[in-house]
C-alpha cells in the first residue's frame, strides 16, 4: 500500500517531523524571536538564546546582602479566548504579570524571566506574538528574558491550544523584606486599580458568556466600543515600577519605611490574599463605597447573580494591588505613588480581629476581611 508522504509502511523512513514535531519551526522561531530577547536586557543579564541555561550577574545588578525571591504561574481559562479568537498580543503580558506581581509583594526588584509555551504543532506567527508579549511585559517590569521552552507535543493538546506558564526571580535586600512583622491596629490599606478582570475568573467569565448567549465578536455589553473578546483580552496591569518606586522614595522596606506589605488580588480576590500577608493580630477591614469597579464587573454581578461575597473571593472587582503602610505615613505613601503614576485609593484599614479565621490560601491563622457596605456595581 502506497504511503501518504508522511512515512509508513512502504520502508519510507518515518521522521520526527512525520510524527508531528517540526524541528525547523522551532528553530526559525527562535530566530523571530531573538530581537524581542535582546530588548530585554539589563544589568546583569547579557547572554544571547541557545545555551542550556540563562545567566544572570547577580553582583552586577547592584545588591549587596540579597535575598532571592522566585514565583511561577500561568494565565488559566483565558488563553482560550485568546485561541479562539486568534488575538495573542497581550496574553504574555498577562503571564508576566501574573508572575512579577506576586514577586514584587515581598519587596523584590524582578531581575529575569523564563516561559514555557507548550502546543501540539507549532505555530510560528502565534508563538511569536505570544513571546513579543512576554518580551513587552518583562520590558515594563525590568525583567530580562533569559530564556524559555517550547514544547510541540502532537497529541496532548488540540488544533490551535497552547498552554503557558512564566517563572520569575527577584531579589530583595535581607533587612528589607515585606511583609514586615509591625503590621499594626490602624494602618492604612491602599488600593491601586486593575485594568479589568486581570488573569483569574475566567472558567466563571467564560460560563456567563455562554449563559448570556454572546460570541467574542459581539460588542461588549459594558463596553459597545471594544468586541467582547478585546475588552475580556485587557491585559494585567504590571505594578512593579511604580511599587518600587513608592518603597524607595517612603524608605524601603526596612523598619523606617512607610509600607509595611503589599498583596496583589489575584485568584480568591480581596477575601482570599489580603489574609495572606496580615498576622492574626489584625483584621482587613474596607469600604466597598470608597471605589467603583469597572462595568466589566457590574455585568458578571448580574449576569451570574452573583451576591458580593462571591464576587469578592472570585474576581479583584477593581482593585489589583493592595499596600498596607504605616497611619501616620499613609498621605505621603500615597503622594508618592501619585508620583509614580497611579491614582491610589484609601479603601480601608487595619482592625482589631474579631476571631473569623480565613483559610486563605492554606495559611489558616489569619483574620478574615470584614467589608462596610456594597460593591458600587
Amino acid at each position: 500500500m502506497a504511503s501518504s508522504g508522511k512515512g509508513g509502511s512502504d520502508g519510507a523512513p518515518i521522521t520526527y517531523r512525520d510524527s508531528g514535531v517540526d524541528i525547523d519551526a522551532g528553530n526559525a522561531l527562535v530566530s523571530a524571536i531573538k530581537p524581542l530577547v535582546k530588548a530585554t536586557r539589563r544589568p546583569g543579564a547579557d547572554a544571547d538564546l541557545g545555551g542550556f541555561g540563562g545567566l544572570f550577574d547577580l553582583k552586577r545588578a547592584g545588591f549587596k546582602d540579597p535575598v532571592l525571591v522566585a514565583t511561577n504561574d500561568g494565565v488559566g481559562t483565558k488563553l482560550k479566548i485568546a485561541i479562539d479568537t486568534g488575538l495573542h498580543d497581550g496574553i504574555g503580558i498577562d503571564l508576566v504579570a501574573m508572575c512579577v506581581n506576586d514577586l514584587v509583594v515581598s519587596g523584590a526588584e524582578p531581575l529575569f524571566f523564563l516561559d514555557y509555551y507548550a502546543t501540539g504543532k507549532l505555530d510560528v506567527a502565534t508563538a511569536t506574538a505570544v513571546i513579543g508579549g512576554i518580551a513587552a511585559g518583562c520590558r515594563e517590569a525590568g525583567a530580562a528574558l533569559i530564556g524559555g521552552e517550547t514544547a510541540e507535543m502532537p497529541g496532548m493538546y488540540q488544533s490551535k491550544d497552547y498552554d503557558l506558564a512564566g517563572f520569575a526571580v527577584g531579589a530583595v535586600e535581607r533587612g528589607e523584606i515585606l511583609p514586615r512583622a509591625d503590621v499594626k491596629v490602624g494602618d492604612v490599606l491602599i488600593g491601586l486599580a486593575s485594568s479589568g478582570v486581570h488573569s483569574n475568573g475566567y472558567s466563571l467569565v467564560r460560563r456567563l458568556v455562554g449563559e448570556a448567549g454572546l460570541g467574542w465578536t459581539d460588542k461588549a455589553p459594558f463596553d459597545p466600543s471594544k468586541s467582547l473578546a478585546e475588552a475580556l483580552l485587557a491585559p494585567t496591569r504590571i505594578y512593579v515600577k511604580p511599587i518600587l518606586a513608592a518603597l524607595k522614595a517612603s524608605g524601603g522596606g526596612g523598619p523606617t519605611g512607610a509600607i509595611k506589605a503589599l498583596s496583589h488580588i489575584t485568584g480568591g480576590g480581596l477575601s482570599e490574599n489580603l489574609p495572606r500577608v496580615l498576622p492574626n493580630t489584625v483584621a482587613a477591614e474596607i469600604d466597598l463605597g470608597r471605589f467603583k469597579p469597572p462595568a466589566v464587573f457590574g455585568w458578571l454581578k448580574r449576569t451570574g447573580r452573583l451576591d458580593d461575597a462571591e464576587m469578592l473571593r472570585t474576581f479583584n472587582c477593581g482593585i489589583g494591588m493592595v499596600v498596607v503602610a504605616d497611619e501616620e505615613r499613609a498621605v505621603d505613601v500615597m503622594a508618592q505613588l501619585c508620583n509614580a503614576g497611579e491614582d491610589p485609593i484609601a479603601i480601608g484599614r487595619l482592625v482589631a480581629p474579631r476571631g473569623v479565621r480565613s483559610e486563605a490560601k492554606g495559611k489558616g491563622d489569619a483574620e478574615a476581611v470584614s467589608y462596610l457596605g456594597a460593591l458600587r456595581v
